[in-house]
């Protein structure tokens, strides 16, 4: 099961990290720093936005190849799929 985000090679592997996320927030939420929805994705949002920094701080290069609309797209449909 995909409880890292280096563990996540496929769609799968994402959809198992979305999951874990899931069942992480109903058993420890309240640890969270970003529990509640609207605070997550400003959270989300900032880290998008800053993420070519972690990627540097870590030695790391942004990935130029991201799907970005999948994700976009992804991020959407949860708004309205059952």
């Amino acid at each position: 099961m995909a409880t890292s985000p280096e563990h996540v090679d496929s769609r799968e592997d994402l959809a198992a990290f979305v999951r874990f996320l899931h069942r992480s927030h109903a058993e420890e939420g309240c640890s969270w720093e970003n529990a509640d929805l609207p605070s997550f994705l400003e959270a989300l949002a900032a880290w998008i936005s800053d993420a070519d920094g972690w990627y540097g701080n870590n030695g790391r290069e942004l990935p130029a190849d991201g799907d970005w609309r999948f994700f976009t797209r992804a991020l959407r449909a949860a708004s309205v799929y059952e």
